[in-house]
């Protein structure tokens, strides 16, 4: 044995010393990297149709997501699944896959009529609801800030019952509706009284340019509470071949997400994202098969992972 290859307890004291002044005056080079960027995903129910919550909810580990967005019909109909499950059933199921119940979509319900549903999101612990907006649409320029102002005021006492329930209503950009151009969501943003009122970016329903898109995130920072990784395509709403169909999906259609994906890491996106689509009709999954559905989502999900700049 070499007696000088061995540490003495004075060595081991003195090294231990100077690691630990190292630390102190150079932490970036031990400390984790805090920029490092990950998608927070959350599974979206409607991806298949009208399958059993029992069928999907295992698929969300799969897909590497943590919760679940559930949807009503027609998209889907786990929302009126949890109703028949009673809601300790769900909660119970949910735990029993180390799933939470992270997003209630809830377009039939309007903006204005989801009291009682951000109660039982407070029970179930779930912190997102997704709807529309409302209010005349077409509207450009001071009409257009206008409109935006009204609808934000008549969100007041309905975000006054968010906060009291730990609870963001996340007004997508859908097509026909008030919020659906890039000044209306920039107008949204800017006026909202409270962070519980919040934006879920749909780039499906905005022009496919990249330039536009990522300056848009940028503009909205976080307010941005769901990202759907989703594109336009040839859109959803005649059917079409299912190749065709599926160009909706990221990594699949022309849009390059890699833009959208930089200003995310910008903004420093903690929110959601969802990888979603529509099918035609709606109510049925995007594939045939349970397997398939995720084994096309986990397709995107390499798509995106790959977009992501290390930084």
């Amino acid at each position: 044995m070499n007696l000088n290859s061995i540490l003495t307890r004075r060595d081991f004291c003195a090294t231990l010393s100077g690691v630990s002044a190292l630390c102190l005056a150079r932490p970036d080079l031990f400390a984790e990297d805090s920029s490092d960027f990950q998608f927070k995903y959350i599974l979206g129910s409607c991806m298949y149709g009208y399958a059993d919550l029992k069928e999907i909810v295992p698929e969300a580990s799969k897909i590497g997501a943590t919760a679940i967005d559930i949807w009503p019909k027609v998209h889907g109909n786990q929302r009126e699944q949890l109703e028949a499950m009673g809601e300790d059933n769900f909660a119970e199921f949910l735990q029993s896959h180390d799933v939470t119940l992270g997003c209630i979509t809830q377009y039939k319900l309007g903006p204005f009529g989801l009291q009682n549903e951000m109660k039982l999101a407070q029970r179930l612990g779930c912190k997102t609801i997704v709807a529309g907006g409302k209010g005349p649409v077409g509207l450009t320029g001071k009409e257009l800030k206008s409109a935006v102002g009204k609808f934000v005021e008549q969100m007041k006492p309905h975000l006054a019952v968010a906060e009291e329930t730990g609870v963001t209503i996340a007004i997508e950009n859908h097509g026909n509706n008030l919020i659906d151009s890039p000044d209306s969501l920039k107008w949204l943003a800017e006026l909202r009284p409270s962070k519980h009122l919040g934006i879920a970016f749909a780039p499906y329903h905005l022009p496919q340019d990249t330039t536009l898109l990522s300056q848009l995130i940028r503009d909205l920072g976080d307010s941005i509470e769901m990202f759907y990784a989703w594109q336009h395509g040839m859109s959803c709403s005649k059917k079409l071949p299912k190749e065709q169909e599926l160009l909706q999906m990221p990594g699949r259609g022309e849009l390059d997400f890699a833009p959208l994906i930089e200003a995310l890491q910008d903004i420093k996106y903690a929110g959601w994202t969802e990888i979603f689509m529509h099918p035609v009709p709606r109510g049925i999954p995007i594939l045939e098969t349970t397997a398939e559905v995720t084994a096309e989502i986990n397709r995107s999900r390499n798509y995106l992972a790959n977009r992501i700049t290390p930084r």
